[in-house]
Parts: C-alpha cells; sequence; structure tokens
C-alpha cells in the first residue's frame, strides 16, 4: 500500500519527520510522539509537505492533508485526538484504488481509539474486501469471463486485483470492516473505550470504476463540490457544496427515535442540570417540527443535545454513532456506519472529508468557497484549517483538534474505457441502478438537515468578556479613543478593485457583516484604514481594551495569553496560534471583530513576527456608516429604550443593539407572524398599521397596531410560539431582530425576566 507521511511543522516553521510513519508505518497521524518543548506542543501541526499527484484509474487526484492541534488552556499538553489514514495505492502497488479517512477521537482515551482505528481500519476493509473477491472468483460466470479474456488482467502480486465487486459487496465489507474494528478496540488491552472513541469519515476510491464509497460514523462530514460554470481543470471556479454524509447525532429525528427505544435520555447540559425545559414530544410521528424544537436554539450557545443512560449521568455523547465506547453502546451508539455509493461526474471537482471541528462555525459552502479559491489542495486545507481555528479562538475560550483531507478531481477515462480489465458478475445490474437509483440517493442526503452551524459565543466565553470587563482599568487616552467621533469623509479612502475584493473575502463569514446593505459595504470599504506595521509590533496587548477590527491583507502574526494570574516577561504568554495574510495565497484572516460591538479588553495579545499590512475599521466609524446609512435608527433608539424586555440594559448596549437591527418591509396584507407557529424574530414598525389577531378558545381578539409598537416580543429570548398573529394593512416599514444576533449583542442574563 501507498501511503502518507506526517509532517510536523514547530513555531518557526521548520518541518520535523521524527513523528512520521507511526503506528503501523502505513498511516499518517497526528497524535503527539514524546514530550516536546511547550509552544510546539500548543502550536502542533501535521501536515503533507506538498501536495501529491496520483492516478487511480480514470480518475487524476491531487490531494493533501492537514490537522492542527487544539488549544486546551486548562490542559496545554493535551494530545490532537485527531487521526487520519491516505493511502493511495489501496492493496497493491498496481492498485487503481485509494482509500482516505478522518479519525475524531474523544473521551480520556480519544487519542489512543483514533489511532487504533487508523491503523487497524484499512486492515480490515482488505481483509473483508479480500474475502467477498474470493467468494466472487469462484462464480462459473467469471471463471468463464476470465478465460476468454484477451487481455492477462490477473497479477502475480494480487492474485485477485481482476475482480470488481459490486456496490452491496463493497458495503458489505466496509460494515464488516467497522464493526470488527470496534470489537477489536473493545479487546484491545492497551486502550479503554469505555467512555473514550472516535468518529470515522471515510472515502474509498474505485479507479476503474470512477466511482466513490463514503462511510460515516459519527459527526465527522464529507463534503462534495460541483463546479456550476464549465472552467477547466485547476483554475479557480465556483463550487457549490453538496453532502455526501449526514451527521448523526439527536438533531436528528431518526436517530433520536433509534436512541429513545433503548431507553436512553437525549438531553443538553441545561437540560439535565434543570435549567431548559425538557420536550419529550419531538419525536411524535405525526410532529414534523421535531428537529427545530430539539435542537438548533439549544446548541448556539455551544450546548448541544447528548445521549444519557436512563439511570445516570453518564456518556454524554453528542453523536449517535461512534467506535468504542462500550458503555454508550447499550443505548444506541453503535459503529455501523451509513454509507454513499456513486459515480464521480465530470463536474465534479473537490472532495472534502474532514472533523467535525471544521464545520462547528463553518458552512459546508462556506468550507467550498475557500477551497474555490485555490489550485494546490495543500493551500486550500491550510486556508480552511486557518478560518476554522480563528473562528473557535472567536467564540469560544478553546479551540478543537481540526483535521481535513482535501481531494481535487479531475475524471481522464470513462469507466466503460476500463472494463475490459476486470471482471464482475453485476456489472449490468450496477450500470442499471446507477442510472435509474443513484439520484434519488444523492436527493436523500442532499435533503436532510445538518447540525446547526453556531455563530455566537458560548455562555463561558460571554462570562469572560463580562468578568474582563468588571476588572479592565481604562486610562483617559484609552477611553478618548473609544468614544471619538470619526469623519468618516476624513477617513475615507478610495480602494482599487483588488483591495475591495480581499476586504470583500476576509469578512465573508463574519456574522458583523452578514445583513449589511450593498452601500454599507461600500462604505465599509472605503473607510478601512490601511495599517502598516513593522516587525515585533505589538498591534493588540491582552487587557487592553479594543477599539478596532483588523484584516491581515500581508504578514504573519502572533496570537499570545497570559493564563489567569501569570505575569507577562515580555513575550506576551504562551503562543496560541499564528496568523498567515498573503495577497498571492488568497489568505486575509481577521481578529478583534468584537471590538465592534463590545467596550470589553482584549482577550489575547497579537504581536508581528514579520512586516505586514493591515486593514483597520474603528468602532464609531462602522457605528457611523449604518447609522449614516439608516438614519431612523436614532428613532429605533428611543423605541428600544421603552420595551420593558430591555429596561436593564445600558446606554451603551441599547445603541448596539439598535445597530443590530435590520430593516424590513412588507406589503399590504401579508402574514408577517403566524399564532401557534415557533418563531426567532422580534419586530418595530415604523410606518403603516398591522392587525394582531389572537384567538383564545376559538374566539378571535383583535387590535391594531401602529408605528412604534413592537410584537414578537415572546420568542426572542426563550424558544415560543407566536402568541398572535400580525397582519399588515397596508404597506409597513419596519426594524427586525433575531434570536442569536440579539444573543450576540448583548447579555441576554441583562433582558428583563431572564436575571
Amino acid at each position: 500500500m501507498g501511503c502518507c507521511e506526517s509532517v510536523e511543522v514547530d513555531e518557526n516553521g521548520d518541518r520535523d519527520r521524527s513523528a512520521s510513519q507511526k503506528g503501523s508505518g502505513m498511516f499518517g497521524s497526528s497524535a503527539m510522539n514524546g514530550k516536546r518543548g511547550e509552544e510546539k506542543a500548543l502550536r502542533k501541526v501535521d501536515c503533507s509537505e506538498e501536495s501529491k499527484e496520483i492516478i487511480c484509474g480514470g480518475l487524476r487526484l491531487r490531494y493533501a492533508y492537514f490537522s492542527q492541534k487544539g488549544y486546551y488552556p486548562d490542559d496545554p499538553h493535551k494530545a490532537n485526538q485527531d487521526a487520519y489514514s491516505v493511502t493511495d495505492r489501496f492493496g497493491t502497488r498496481e492498485s487503481n484504488d485509494a482509500f482516505f479517512a478522518v479519525y475524531d477521537g474523544h473521551g480520556r482515551d480519544g487519542d489512543l481509539c483514533s489511532q487504533f482505528a487508523r491503523d487497524k481500519m484499512p486492515l480490515y476493509l482488505a481483509k473483508h474486501m479480500n474475502k467477498a473477491k474470493a467468494k466472487e472468483a469462484q462464480k462459473p460466470e467469471l471463471i468463464d469471463s476470465v478465460k476468454k479474456s484477451t487481455r492477462i488482467i490477473e497479477t502475480k502480486s494480487d492474485p485477485l486485483a481482476h475482480i470488481e465487486l459490486s456496490k452491496e459487496q463493497m458495503q458489505k465489507a466496509c460494515l464488516r470492516a467497522h464493526v470488527e474494528c470496534n470489537y477489536a478496540m473493545h479487546l484491545a488491552p492497551d486502550v479503554d473505550d469505555s467512555l473514550s472513541g472516535t468518529t470515522a469519515i471515510s472515502a474509498y476510491i474505485h479507479g476503474r470504476r470512477n466511482r466513490i464509497t463514503i462511510c460515516n460514523v459519527g459527526d465527522s462530514r464529507a463534503v462534495l463540490g460541483k463546479a456550476t460554470q464549465p472552467n477547466s481543470y485547476g483554475q479557480r471556479q465556483a463550487l457549490k457544496a453538496f453532502p455526501l454524509s449526514r451527521d448523526q447525532t439527536p438533531y436528528r429525528k431518526d436517530e433520536r427515535i433509534r436512541i429513545r427505544a433503548t431507553g436512553a435520555r437525549i438531553l443538553s447540559l441545561d437540560q439535565l442540570e434543570g435549567l431548559e425545559p425538557i420536550n419529550n414530544h419531538d419525536d411524535d410521528p405525526d410532529n414534523d417540527e421535531g428537529d427545530i424544537e430539539l435542537g438548533e436554539e439549544l446548541d448556539e450557545g455551544g450546548d448541544p443535545p447528548r445521549v444519557w443512560s436512563p439511570t445516570g449521568d453518564y456518556p454524554g455523547t453528542a453523536f449517535t454513532r461512534s467506535l468504542g465506547d462500550a458503555m454508550a453502546e447499550e443505548l444506541g451508539v453503535y459503529a455501523e456506519p451509513e454509507m454513499l455509493t456513486r459515480e464521480i461526474k465530470p463536474e465534479d471537482r473537490v472532495i472534502i472529508i474532514a472533523s467535525d471541528g471544521i464545520f462547528e462555525f463553518l458552512t459546508n459552502q462556506s468550507v467550498l468557497d475557500i477551497c474555490a479559491k485555490f489550485t494546490d489542495p495543500l493551500e486550500a486545507c491550510r486556508a480552511v484549517v486557518a478560518e476554522s481555528y480563528e473562528l473557535w479562538l472567536q467564540y469560544e475560550l478553546r479551540t478543537d483538534d481540526i483535521t481535513i483531507i482535501c481531494m481535487f478531481v479531475e475524471p481522464i477515462m470513462e469507466p466503460t474505457a476500463m472494463e475490459a480489465e476486470y471482471v464482475t458478475s453485476s456489472i449490468k445490474e450496477e450500470v442499471k441502478e446507477g442510472l435509474e437509483g443513484q439520484p434519488q440517493v444523492e436527493a436523500l442526503v442532499a435533503g436532510i438537515d445538518v447540525r446547526p452551524v453556531r455563530n455566537r459565543m458560548t455562555k463561558e466565553k460571554a462570562k469572560e468578556i463580562e468578568k474582563l470587563k468588571k476588572n479592565a482599568v481604562i486610562d483617559e487616552d484609552a477611553l478618548a479613543e473609544l468614544n471619538k467621533e470619526i469623519d468618516l469623509d476624513t477617513l475615507y479612502t478610495q480602494k482599487t478593485a483588488s483591495e475591495n475584493a480581499r476586504i470583500s473575502d476576509a469578512i465573508r463569514t463574519s456574522v458583523m457583516f452578514r445583513n449589511i446593505t450593498d452601500d454599507q459595504r461600500e462604505l465599509i470599504y472605503g473607510v478601512m484604514e490601511p495599517i502598516p506595521v513593522k516587525a515585533g509590533t505589538w498591534v493588540i496587548k491582552q487587557g487592553t481594551v479594543g477599539d478596532r477590527f483588523y484584516i491581515i491583507d500581508d504578514g504573519t502574526f502572533e496570537v499570545r495569553i497570559l493564563g489567569e494570574g501569570e505575569v507577562d516577561d515580555g513575550s506576551g504568554g504562551a503562543l496560541i496560534h499564528v496568523y498567515e495574510g498573503s495577497v498571492s495565497k488568497h489568505m486575509h484572516p481577521c481578529f478583534g471583530e468584537l471590538a465592534l460591538m463590545y467596550s470589553a479588553p482584549r482577550s489575547a495579545s497579537i504581536i508581528a513576527r514579520s512586516d505586514g499590512h493591515l486593514w483597520g475599521l474603528h468602532r464609531s466609524a462602522f457605528r457611523q456608516v449604518l447609522s449614516q446609512s439608516q438614519g431612523t435608527r436614532k428613532e429605533l433608539k428611543k423605541t428600544i429604550a421603552t420595551i420593558p424586555l430591555f429596561e436593564g440594559l445600558s446606554d451603551e448596549e441599547i445603541t448596539n443593539l439598535s445597530v443590530a437591527f435590520d430593516e424590513i418591509a412588507f406589503g399590504r396584507g401579508e402574514n408577517i407572524v403566524e399564532q401557534g407557529h415557533f418563531g426567532d424574530s422580534m419586530f418595530v414598525i415604523t410606518s403603516g398599521t398591522c392587525e394582531r389577531v389572537k384567538v383564545v378558545k376559538g374566539a378571535p381578539q383583535n387590535s391594531t397596531l401602529k408605528t412604534g409598537d413592537t410584537f414578537g416580543d415572546e420568542v426572542i429570548v426563550d424558544q415560543q410560539k407566536y402568541s398572535a398573529t400580525v397582519i399588515s394593512l397596508q404597506t409597513v416599514t419596519g426594524w427586525k431582530i433575531d434570536r442569536e444576533v440579539l444573543a450576540n449583542t448583548v447579555p441576554v442574563e441583562k433582558l428583563n425576566g431572564r436575571a
């Protein structure tokens, strides 16, 4: 079998191969190997030295892998629990197949579990594939086919190389490999998988058939990028994301029903502790709102639904399938994979398999949008990991381990041209199935919602910000800088089309800029300040109050954090991350986003490692852009101050809140909200009138809403149904805010009735 080489990168960017070829010597891993220096342990990176190109039958693949160890402030030397395997000649050197897999461990022995799966899964898969091939080779029709063949299709190194398995045979081999690997993990004396385990996502490339088999156990993910326009291979192009796997979590109604049938409980941590209501009716077959009711709102702050024993507070898994997790297995958390086999078509350009750390804050489409910028899969991997890591630092007190394998795919030969190289007893049935059955399989996967992407900070992060604000000491100069009036005309500078494109690219995934208008976007481009930086410059110092949001146009910058009670020795603390900005590589990370909304001290220091160039956006400029483009926000601010729900907010928080509202408009006769329907938005009317209809015991109660009135307050904090239907009687304009934006703008605990 061919294999990858594991390469570590230290804090200076130097490569170290001392940990290469761990385990069986065949598969790479991001696990630690011995004690290393603190900074190297904190920044553990395991990646391809360069992208590799291989030919798999009728496919040309260029691939790379990248794994970055997470940042855990309470356990800085915690091992990377992700692992991966890359086998570009699966079986023998003459093989036309390849196998790629990512394993995401969890629990105390999660790193050992993921490494066990990395080392054993390919062996078990090869074993069961060979068994199926040997059985297939004994069929009389195949023996006759080999005798009649005009080509020598058997090889000395692999006497079964001429056998191709059907879809059903391949999936049966994959199922048995996963089950046997899981059983072997239970028996392994050096792995305690009672409360530890690993997810597994894999892609098996069938080279002579131009097809792929995806196997998924857990909540790691496989995603396909299809070209939406006929660009040449390797050129930058638009890609549309299609899921090749379904997250197996309690968000899925079918998985919840299966898990609860064992007697298990499904609760978030807040529900377990009695802080949130428990709904046990979401699995009613007639209830088509079960997924929304259970999941999305609970997880906005990083509190997903989990699997619990009916008699104890364990195991608490946020997924419904895994390898290992022996104590969870009796609760239905088993190792049987969900599988998808499909042909690789000419428009299929990118295949991603990655651990769930990638998708915590990024959608499938966001990941493909990043990949579309690059012609080198290694650079695509690097950019996706960097973007994900930066979002973790922004919204969490820690980061997850993050691993991705990126494959750029190009079909170079039709499968029919390779049929003479192999025999199978099911070729006719498979061709028929590919024509008639595959679209339904793809539609099934594409139509299933995945777990929600988080776009707000956790409760712990919010508490940390409040703690920093209380302990902050702001001198007069800093206070003046925070509150200074900005002359937008003086600040405005004309940017080139290339500069505007880079700024636009950088803020694409930012929640702060999600709802701005085109005019506001253009104005923001103009008031971005160009900031040249010399190596060694402290752009941000931990503990100082932030006033700017930054985009790295070019250069390398260190992220350093002092732990609680630690004294700065001049270095800024432990090295947590390194931002790399590059015009040529289309990499433009951002930092300091929360300074646009919060007068909170910075939680980390940012120090220039090299000369570079930044774009800076002052908080006052950002607010003026929004308020200038929407002049009625002053009136909105006055209205917000009179709403009982917001009575506990300070003037600054009310100002922040007024900036966060979005403009809305409805035509005559529109049902803006409907009684009994779940919602997450409240509204303020600025012009026009609406009729409010509330049905009580079958009798409607009508009232009129006019300028300055609000509705939807009942759903904005707690997930509830609208208490009345509101219908526009004429053209209505106003403001709207969603629950997630509210929670990301002001402390929810300060809202009236939530203290």
